[in-house]
């Protein structure tokens, strides 16, 4: 090859890579950033359509947290969002070695905030309002309570046996009740799924747990059992906790957040509000829960970021 014919090729050669090399940044440049999200199947609340796992948005159903997790995954096309399906303490043990997670199910506790940084997404919904749950049989046991038993009242009863879920948080009223009982407050369980501790109930393996009113009904629906289950709304749980995502307070965790908290504003402010409340919650909440949420959206709208 003379002189003039390796340059030739030489050229030829240049204009391929300057061709190539500006696609393959921008492909590079494209390819979203993984968002992970702790998933569990937790019904009604967050259900696994045909009993498993998503894998993908679509996948998701249509409950209170699924539902919405749905709805905020579209306004966040910058990432990929993959799930995990996994139980707290091994969610917390990833967080600690210093993965970027996101949690849909995490409510606030003053020990989370040094792991994990919160966003409110939806103010508090009756369904979130935790109930006392009994046998029928034994409603007397319980009737000096009154309709509406104060918890701190119940945990004085040593001849009522309580059991809970390990590692459940009920809100910042209810859990500080729970760890001044010390040794005396009722004992906890692992449980893969509420719905297991509801079924010792029935058999008659304690007096009473505390549970979601709606969790209750799924699981008498589900287990094709009668109204032998009675719930009794908590006094502390009558202001719950508004709803929040959470993810790693790390860097990465907090540039996640953030994008969580501007999704949560854009679907406030979208014009089409009412379609996407409707589709979310359909006829499941009263008109002063309906009212209620509309003031909280139109503020979260108006307002700035809510991150902690």
């Amino acid at each position: 090859m003379n002189l003039a014919s390796w340059w030739r090729a030489a050229a030829s050669l240049a204009l391929v890579f300057a061709g190539t090399l500006p696609g393959v940044a921008a492909r590079a440049q494209a390819a979203p950033e993984v968002l992970t999200w702790l998933v569990r199947d937790v019904p009604p609340y967050f259900s696994y359509t045909g009993g498993k796992a998503p894998r993908h948005p679509e996948d998701l159903a249509n409950g209170e947290i699924d539902g919405f997790l749905r709805l905020l995954i579209k306004q966040m096309p910058q990432y990929r969002h993959e799930f995990l399906d996994a139980g707290f303490p091994r969610f917390e043990a990833m967080v600690r070695q210093g993965q970027a997670l996101c949690s849909p199910l995490h409510v606030v506790t003053p020990d989370r905030l040094d792991w994990l940084y919160f966003t409110q997404v939806h103010p508090p919904l009756l369904t979130r309002q935790v109930h006392l749950v009994v046998r029928r049989e034994d409603l007397p046991k319980f009737e000096a309570f009154g309709a509406v038993p104060v918890l701190a009242e119940v945990l004085q009863r040593s001849d009522l046996v309580g059991l809970l879920p390990r590692d459940r948080s009920y809100g910042v009223k209810i859990d500080p009740l729970l760890k001044e009982r010390g040794e005396l407050a009722p004992k906890t369980v692992v449980a893969g799924r509420s719905m297991h501790l509801l079924a010792m109930l029935r058999a008659g393996r304690m007096d009473y747990t505390l549970e979601y009113p709606t969790t209750v009904d799924e699981y008498l629906r589900s287990a094709g059992a009668g109204p032998d289950l009675v719930k009794l709304p908590v006094a502390e749980s009558r202001s719950a906790n508004s709803a929040t995502f959470a993810c790693s307070r790390n860097p990465q965790g907090r540039k996640m957040i953030e994008a969580i908290d501007l999704g949560v504003r854009k679907l406030a402010q979208d014009p089409r509000r009412e379609d996407w409340i409707r589709g979310w919650r359909g006829e499941q909440m009263d008109a002063q829960e309906r009212v209620r949420l509309k003031r909280y959206m139109d503020e979260r709208a108006r307002g700035g970021a809510q991150i902690e």
